[in-house]
């Protein structure tokens, strides 16, 4: 089964509340119909109730099994407004510049989040990834165990000509510019959790480099290097090879000729790149060469779910991220219970 089908399968098992805040985008409504009729996710859509709805009728989309929320009018917003005041009270904001942020929906979506009335926000349709990125930190948090908040693809490789089978984590490739070795190794870990949560795999991680076990000296190997060591003394159960060069990684005859004393064996599901400049580079080889299916950018490292999409995704696109935020919320909830 594709990974993309279990963790659809998952969500169906208990949908979550997913607030979706450009409900007057035409690709974001069609995704939240397939994922109420399909019963992946609850869907609550914050904005405008009156653009939503003749945008619904245009489009012929029935709108009975989703819950429209219009900030404008909305019985939450007050108290939205103090809790946001309270968070950003001290950087300046006064509680009338509150109350008007309040009733921007990607504002009102994150803090339905927050405040729990909401178990994950998708965002980005429409909205820049700076400020989908922005109002999550602000709003929602993240995450105690992170210092960081990072991105990460969700690669499906699964048609017949792929020799790589299977769903792989890209990462960072959307967020983190130049990360330093205490960040690199904060996206390694965070990866392998988002790894162990949607492909139900116990994570394998690769920290790519030019360099394979030390077959070139230079400073951004040092870097690779220094962040695979921070892994493996914060989690010393992972399987990780640093530094190591993308063929070994995943081409098991090579790992056993150029890195014999591999913990992945070639055979790695996280790949993690030293900088953004590599990582988007490498999602999208993968994606437009390779013919690999990109889901994302996806965020990790936050308090509570909140993702963001690509300007130009489908609807398919909004709908795979619905599921991937439901999933996420699942094991946010199990994190708290334990």
């Amino acid at each position: 089964m594709k990974a993309i089908n279990r963790i659809i399968d998952r969500a169906r098992a208990n949908p979550g509340r997913i607030a979706l805040c450009e409900g007057d985008d035409p690709r974001v409504l069609q995704a939240g119909l397939r994922a109420t009729r399909e019963g992946t996710a609850r869907i609550l859509l914050v904005g405008d109730r009156a653009r939503i709805t003749q945008l619904a009728e245009n489009e012929a989309i029935d709108l009975s099994g989703m819950t429209l929320i219009d900030p404008a009018d909305s019985p939450l917003a007050e108290g939205y407004a103090e809790e946001l005041f309270r968070l950003r009270g001290k950087k300046g904001m006064t509680r009338a510049a509150a109350a008007e942020e309040v009733r921007k929906p990607l504002v009102f979506a994150n803090l339905m989040v927050r405040m729990g009335d909401a178990d994950g926000s998708v965002a980005g349709a429409v909205h820049t990834t700076a400020d989908v990125v922005r109002t999550a930190i602000q709003v929602i948090g993240t995450d105690p165990a992170f210092k960081l908040v990072s991105s990460f693809f969700l690669m499906m490789m699964c048609e017949p000509f792929h020799s790589l089978k299977g769903g792989l984590i890209f990462s960072d490739c959307g967020l983190v510019v130049d990360p330093d070795a205490e960040a690199l190794a904060e996206i390694a870990m965070a990866a392998s959790d988002s790894a162990r949560s949607l492909l139900g795999e116990e994570p394998r991680v690769a920290m790519l480099s030019f360099s394979t076990s030390g077959s070139a000296k230079h400073a951004a190997v040092d870097k690779v290097v220094a962040a695979s060591e921070r892994v493996k003394a914060l989690r010393p159960g992972l399987a990780i090879d640093g530094d190591v060069q993308l063929d070994a990684a995943i081409v098991a005859e090579i790992a056993n000729r150029k890195l014999p004393q591999s913990q992945v064996k070639g055979r790695a599901n996280v790949l993690i790149f030293p900088n953004l400049e590599a990582g988007n580079i490498g999602y999208k080889l993968a994606e437009r060469v390779g013919g690999a299916v990109a889901i994302g950018p996806l965020l990790q490292g936050l308090a509570k779910p909140a993702n963001d999409l690509s300007r130009g995704c489908s609807a398919e696109d909004v709908f795979h991220v619905i599921a991937v935020t439901v999933v996420q919320a699942q094991d946010a909830a199990a994190r708290v219970v334990r």
